[in-house]
Protein backbone atom coordinates (compact mmCIF):
# COMPACT_ATOMS: atom_id res chain seq x y z
CA UNK A 1 0.00 0.00 0.00
CA UNK A 2 2.58 2.00 1.15
CA UNK A 3 4.57 1.62 -2.55
CA UNK A 4 1.06 2.18 -4.59
CA UNK A 5 0.27 5.14 -2.92
CA UNK A 6 3.80 6.75 -2.74
CA UNK A 7 3.75 5.78 -6.70
CA UNK A 8 0.66 7.29 -7.49
CA UNK A 9 1.86 10.21 -5.58
CA UNK A 10 4.76 10.36 -7.63
CA UNK A 11 3.15 10.00 -10.97
CA UNK A 12 1.28 13.11 -9.45
CA UNK A 13 3.95 14.93 -8.55
CA UNK A 14 5.22 14.62 -12.63
CA UNK A 15 2.39 15.41 -14.19
CA UNK A 16 2.50 18.55 -12.33
CA UNK A 17 5.34 19.40 -12.84
CA UNK A 18 5.31 18.26 -16.52
CA UNK A 19 2.31 20.62 -16.94
CA UNK A 20 4.70 23.73 -15.89
CA UNK A 21 6.16 26.40 -18.56
CA UNK A 22 9.25 25.22 -19.45
CA UNK A 23 10.61 28.58 -18.59
CA UNK A 24 13.73 28.34 -21.26
CA UNK A 25 15.38 31.57 -22.92
CA UNK A 26 14.46 32.61 -25.98
CA UNK A 27 11.11 33.87 -27.68
CA UNK A 28 8.16 32.20 -29.22
CA UNK A 29 8.61 29.29 -31.94
CA UNK A 30 6.05 29.15 -34.51
CA UNK A 31 4.14 25.91 -34.56
CA UNK A 32 1.88 24.72 -38.24
CA UNK A 33 -1.21 22.89 -37.09
CA UNK A 34 -2.18 21.01 -40.40
CA UNK A 35 -6.05 20.78 -40.41
CA UNK A 36 -7.31 17.44 -39.36
CA UNK A 37 -4.05 17.18 -37.17
CA UNK A 38 -4.66 14.72 -34.26
CA UNK A 39 -3.73 15.48 -30.55
CA UNK A 40 -0.92 13.48 -30.25
CA UNK A 41 0.91 14.77 -33.90
CA UNK A 42 0.29 18.59 -32.28
CA UNK A 43 1.63 17.09 -29.14
CA UNK A 44 4.81 15.48 -30.79
CA UNK A 45 5.49 18.52 -32.64
CA UNK A 46 5.42 20.93 -29.48
CA UNK A 47 7.91 18.37 -27.70
CA UNK A 48 10.31 18.02 -30.77
CA UNK A 49 10.18 22.17 -30.62
CA UNK A 50 11.04 22.08 -26.66
CA UNK A 51 7.92 24.23 -25.72
CA UNK A 52 6.70 21.16 -23.01
CA UNK A 53 8.29 18.49 -21.30
CA UNK A 54 6.70 15.53 -22.11
CA UNK A 55 4.15 14.85 -25.03
CA UNK A 56 2.21 12.21 -23.38
CA UNK A 57 1.06 14.35 -20.42
CA UNK A 58 -0.02 17.22 -23.12
CA UNK A 59 -2.12 14.45 -24.72
CA UNK A 60 -3.62 13.68 -21.82
CA UNK A 61 -4.54 17.30 -20.75
CA UNK A 62 -5.89 17.81 -24.23
CA UNK A 63 -7.95 14.52 -24.40
CA UNK A 64 -11.58 15.87 -25.72
CA UNK A 65 -10.42 19.02 -27.05
CA UNK A 66 -11.23 20.23 -30.63
CA UNK A 67 -7.75 21.92 -31.68
CA UNK A 68 -7.84 24.27 -34.70
CA UNK A 69 -5.83 24.76 -37.46
CA UNK A 70 -3.41 27.33 -38.32
CA UNK A 71 -0.25 29.25 -37.69
CA UNK A 72 0.76 29.90 -33.94
CA UNK A 73 3.53 31.43 -32.18
CA UNK A 74 3.95 29.72 -28.57
CA UNK A 75 6.33 30.67 -25.96
CA UNK A 76 8.46 28.43 -23.95
CA UNK A 77 7.17 30.43 -20.66
CA UNK A 78 3.47 28.94 -21.43
CA UNK A 79 1.88 26.15 -19.41
CA UNK A 80 0.48 23.25 -21.11
CA UNK A 81 -3.36 24.61 -20.26
CA UNK A 82 -2.54 27.61 -21.79
CA UNK A 83 -1.10 25.86 -24.54
CA UNK A 84 -4.09 23.95 -25.18
CA UNK A 85 -6.58 27.08 -24.30
CA UNK A 86 -4.66 28.73 -27.31
CA UNK A 87 -5.14 25.67 -29.50
CA UNK A 88 -8.47 25.40 -28.68
CA UNK A 89 -9.88 28.93 -29.32
CA UNK A 90 -7.76 29.21 -32.24
CA UNK A 91 -6.10 32.11 -31.39
CA UNK A 92 -3.42 32.39 -34.12
CA UNK A 93 -0.73 34.22 -35.94
CA UNK A 94 -2.71 36.94 -37.72
CA UNK A 95 -1.30 39.74 -40.25
CA UNK A 96 -2.26 43.45 -40.34
CA UNK A 97 -2.82 44.15 -43.88
CA UNK A 98 -4.72 47.66 -45.42
CA UNK A 99 -6.05 47.88 -49.20
CA UNK A 100 -6.37 51.57 -50.33
CA UNK A 101 -9.70 52.49 -52.43
CA UNK A 102 -9.34 52.08 -55.76
CA UNK A 103 -7.16 49.00 -55.77
CA UNK A 104 -7.06 46.24 -58.41
CA UNK A 105 -7.37 42.60 -57.94
CA UNK A 106 -3.93 42.67 -59.95
CA UNK A 107 -2.50 44.90 -56.76
CA UNK A 108 -4.31 43.04 -53.74
CA UNK A 109 -2.84 40.21 -55.16
CA UNK A 110 0.75 41.56 -54.68
CA UNK A 111 0.25 42.87 -51.12
CA UNK A 112 -1.00 39.66 -50.14
CA UNK A 113 1.63 38.39 -51.42
CA UNK A 114 4.10 40.63 -50.16
CA UNK A 115 3.04 39.63 -46.48
CA UNK A 116 3.27 36.23 -46.84
CA UNK A 117 -0.26 35.52 -46.82
CA UNK A 118 -1.08 33.78 -50.35
CA UNK A 119 0.43 33.05 -53.42
CA UNK A 120 0.15 35.80 -55.60
CA UNK A 121 -0.31 33.46 -59.24
CA UNK A 122 -2.95 31.69 -57.43
CA UNK A 123 -4.76 34.42 -55.67
CA UNK A 124 -5.07 36.38 -58.73
CA UNK A 125 -6.62 32.80 -60.73
CA UNK A 126 -9.15 32.53 -58.35
CA UNK A 127 -10.36 36.47 -57.92
CA UNK A 128 -10.59 36.77 -61.68
CA UNK A 129 -11.81 33.31 -63.15
CA UNK A 130 -13.36 31.48 -60.51
CA UNK A 131 -15.42 34.27 -58.20
CA UNK A 132 -18.40 32.44 -58.71
CA UNK A 133 -17.47 29.82 -56.41
CA UNK A 134 -17.13 32.29 -53.55
CA UNK A 135 -20.01 32.05 -51.46
CA UNK A 136 -21.99 35.49 -50.92
CA UNK A 137 -25.52 36.52 -50.78
CA UNK A 138 -25.68 37.74 -54.35
CA UNK A 139 -24.00 36.13 -57.56
CA UNK A 140 -21.02 36.90 -58.12
CA UNK A 141 -19.01 37.28 -61.49
CA UNK A 142 -16.69 35.13 -62.62
CA UNK A 143 -13.99 38.05 -61.77
CA UNK A 144 -14.03 39.99 -58.68
CA UNK A 145 -12.52 43.39 -59.94
CA UNK A 146 -14.32 45.64 -58.00
CA UNK A 147 -16.10 43.61 -55.02
CA UNK A 148 -13.10 43.15 -53.26
CA UNK A 149 -13.91 45.46 -50.21
CA UNK A 150 -10.82 47.85 -49.96
CA UNK A 151 -9.99 48.16 -46.22
CA UNK A 152 -7.62 47.20 -43.40
CA UNK A 153 -7.95 43.40 -42.41
CA UNK A 154 -6.58 40.55 -40.26
CA UNK A 155 -5.60 37.51 -41.80
CA UNK A 156 -4.68 34.35 -40.04
CA UNK A 157 -1.28 33.38 -40.87
CA UNK A 158 -1.77 30.22 -43.32
CA UNK A 159 -5.72 31.08 -44.04
CA UNK A 160 -6.30 29.94 -48.32
CA UNK A 161 -6.84 32.12 -50.90
CA UNK A 162 -10.72 31.38 -50.65
CA UNK A 163 -11.03 31.84 -47.71
CA UNK A 164 -8.96 35.52 -48.33
CA UNK A 165 -11.54 36.04 -51.07
CA UNK A 166 -14.34 34.95 -48.96
CA UNK A 167 -13.79 37.75 -45.95
CA UNK A 168 -12.72 40.68 -48.95
CA UNK A 169 -16.16 39.84 -50.65
CA UNK A 170 -17.60 39.58 -47.41
CA UNK A 171 -16.72 43.25 -47.02
CA UNK A 172 -18.43 44.26 -49.78
CA UNK A 173 -21.97 42.65 -48.99
CA UNK A 174 -22.09 44.34 -45.62
CA UNK A 175 -21.23 47.79 -46.83
CA UNK A 176 -23.13 47.68 -49.93
CA UNK A 177 -24.73 45.06 -51.26
CA UNK A 178 -27.10 44.56 -48.48
CA UNK A 179 -26.61 47.57 -47.05
CA UNK A 180 -28.45 49.27 -49.69
CA UNK A 181 -30.70 46.27 -51.78
CA UNK A 182 -33.59 48.18 -51.69
CA UNK A 183 -32.43 51.32 -52.39
CA UNK A 184 -30.56 49.02 -55.63
CA UNK A 185 -33.58 47.62 -56.74
CA UNK A 186 -35.17 50.46 -56.75
CA UNK A 187 -32.41 52.56 -58.64
CA UNK A 188 -33.66 50.26 -62.13
CA UNK A 189 -30.00 49.46 -61.86
CA UNK A 190 -27.94 46.35 -61.76
CA UNK A 191 -25.02 45.57 -59.11
CA UNK A 192 -22.71 45.39 -61.63
CA UNK A 193 -23.35 48.78 -63.32
CA UNK A 194 -23.34 49.98 -60.51
CA UNK A 195 -20.00 49.02 -59.74
CA UNK A 196 -18.30 49.59 -62.67
CA UNK A 197 -19.49 53.28 -62.30
CA UNK A 198 -18.29 53.40 -58.69
CA UNK A 199 -15.09 51.81 -59.79
CA UNK A 200 -14.61 54.70 -62.63
CA UNK A 201 -15.26 57.59 -59.73
CA UNK A 202 -13.02 56.09 -57.12
CA UNK A 203 -10.32 56.21 -60.03
CA UNK A 204 -11.37 60.11 -61.18
CA UNK A 205 -12.84 61.77 -58.39
CA UNK A 206 -10.08 63.22 -55.97
CA UNK A 207 -11.95 65.38 -53.06
CA UNK A 208 -15.26 63.74 -51.51
CA UNK A 209 -18.16 67.02 -53.25
CA UNK A 210 -16.73 66.27 -56.75
CA UNK A 211 -17.75 62.05 -56.23
CA UNK A 212 -22.03 62.65 -56.82
CA UNK A 213 -21.03 65.14 -59.91
CA UNK A 214 -19.02 62.94 -61.64
CA UNK A 215 -21.36 60.14 -61.33
CA UNK A 216 -24.33 62.57 -62.48
CA UNK A 217 -22.05 63.11 -65.24
CA UNK A 218 -21.26 59.48 -66.35
CA UNK A 219 -25.49 58.61 -66.09
CA UNK A 220 -26.00 62.16 -68.15
CA UNK A 221 -23.52 60.87 -71.22
CA UNK A 222 -24.99 57.82 -70.93
CA UNK A 223 -28.49 58.62 -71.60
CA UNK A 224 -27.48 60.88 -74.24
CA UNK A 225 -25.58 58.42 -75.85
CA UNK A 226 -22.32 60.08 -75.93
CA UNK A 227 -18.73 57.84 -74.92
CA UNK A 228 -17.45 58.39 -71.57
CA UNK A 229 -14.10 59.71 -72.61
CA UNK A 230 -12.38 59.00 -69.09
CA UNK A 231 -8.70 58.44 -68.71
CA UNK A 232 -9.23 56.22 -66.00
CA UNK A 233 -10.47 53.40 -68.09
CA UNK A 234 -7.89 53.94 -70.78
CA UNK A 235 -5.26 53.60 -68.03
CA UNK A 236 -7.03 50.49 -66.93
CA UNK A 237 -6.84 49.61 -70.54
CA UNK A 238 -2.83 49.94 -71.10
CA UNK A 239 -2.46 47.73 -67.81
CA UNK A 240 -0.04 50.76 -66.26
CA UNK A 241 -0.22 54.14 -64.98
CA UNK A 242 0.91 57.26 -66.90
CA UNK A 243 0.76 60.34 -64.78
CA UNK A 244 0.07 62.19 -68.41
CA UNK A 245 -2.04 60.40 -71.11
CA UNK A 246 -1.32 61.33 -74.60
CA UNK A 247 -3.45 61.29 -77.28
CA UNK A 248 -1.83 58.19 -78.78
CA UNK A 249 -2.86 56.33 -75.66
CA UNK A 250 -5.96 57.21 -76.56
CA UNK A 251 -6.20 54.63 -79.55
CA UNK A 252 -5.61 51.78 -77.63
CA UNK A 253 -7.39 48.91 -78.73
CA UNK A 254 -9.66 47.47 -75.35
CA UNK A 255 -13.28 47.30 -74.99
CA UNK A 256 -12.23 49.49 -71.54
CA UNK A 257 -11.01 52.26 -73.89
CA UNK A 258 -14.29 54.46 -73.37
CA UNK A 259 -12.65 57.03 -75.59
CA UNK A 260 -13.34 54.55 -78.62
CA UNK A 261 -16.21 52.60 -77.21
CA UNK A 262 -19.54 53.86 -76.24
CA UNK A 263 -21.46 52.46 -73.03
CA UNK A 264 -19.94 50.99 -69.89
CA UNK A 265 -16.43 49.52 -69.93
CA UNK A 266 -17.12 45.24 -69.45
CA UNK A 267 -16.21 45.17 -65.96
CA UNK A 268 -15.26 47.71 -63.23
CA UNK A 269 -11.83 48.72 -63.42
CA UNK A 270 -10.81 48.85 -59.54
CA UNK A 271 -12.17 48.02 -56.23
CA UNK A 272 -14.35 51.06 -54.93
CA UNK A 273 -14.70 52.19 -51.57
CA UNK A 274 -18.03 52.99 -49.69
CA UNK A 275 -18.50 56.80 -50.86
CA UNK A 276 -18.04 56.30 -54.61
CA UNK A 277 -20.48 52.87 -54.44
CA UNK A 278 -23.04 55.84 -52.69
CA UNK A 279 -21.95 58.19 -55.34
CA UNK A 280 -23.09 55.75 -58.09
CA UNK A 281 -25.89 54.94 -56.53
CA UNK A 282 -27.38 58.20 -55.64
CA UNK A 283 -25.95 60.35 -58.21
CA UNK A 284 -26.44 64.67 -58.25
CA UNK A 285 -28.82 65.88 -60.75
CA UNK A 286 -27.26 68.07 -62.87
CA UNK A 287 -26.74 69.08 -66.32
CA UNK A 288 -23.38 69.09 -66.43
CA UNK A 289 -21.53 66.77 -69.39
CA UNK A 290 -17.80 67.52 -68.59
CA UNK A 291 -15.54 68.23 -65.90
CA UNK A 292 -11.57 68.55 -66.08
CA UNK A 293 -9.49 68.37 -63.17
CA UNK A 294 -7.85 71.37 -61.10
CA UNK A 295 -4.43 71.47 -59.99
CA UNK A 296 -5.30 70.89 -56.36
CA UNK A 297 -7.28 67.48 -57.66
CA UNK A 298 -10.67 68.63 -57.55
CA UNK A 299 -12.32 69.73 -60.87
CA UNK A 300 -14.48 71.90 -62.50
CA UNK A 301 -17.59 71.13 -64.71
CA UNK A 302 -19.51 72.17 -67.84
CA UNK A 303 -22.72 71.84 -69.60
CA UNK A 304 -21.28 72.54 -73.03
CA UNK A 305 -18.27 71.66 -75.35
CA UNK A 306 -17.63 75.11 -75.01
CA UNK A 307 -17.87 75.62 -71.12
CA UNK A 308 -15.39 72.27 -71.08
CA UNK A 309 -13.03 74.43 -73.50
CA UNK A 310 -13.22 77.25 -71.28
CA UNK A 311 -12.49 75.47 -68.45
CA UNK A 312 -9.67 73.22 -69.65
CA UNK A 313 -7.75 76.64 -70.84
CA UNK A 314 -8.37 78.42 -67.28
CA UNK A 315 -6.99 75.25 -65.71
CA UNK A 316 -4.09 75.49 -67.88
CA UNK A 317 -3.29 79.00 -67.09
CA UNK A 318 -3.27 78.39 -63.24
CA UNK A 319 -1.12 75.92 -64.35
Amino acid sequence: MVVLVGGAAGVNLYIRWARKPLLSAGGPKRITVPPGATVESVARNLDESGLIRDARVFTMSAEGVSIRPGVYDIAPTESVAQIVSRLEKGDVVTVRVTFPEGFTVRQIAKRLAKNELCDEALFYELVTKRGKTIDASFKPPANLEGYLFPATYRFPLGETEGGIAERMLSGFESVFAKRYADDIRRSGRTISELVIVASMIEREARTPGDRPLIAGVIYNRLKRGMRLQIDATVQYARGEHKERLLYRDLEVESPYNTYRVAGLPPGPICCPGADALEAALNPADHDFLFYVAKTDGSHVFGKTLADHNRNIAAVRRSR
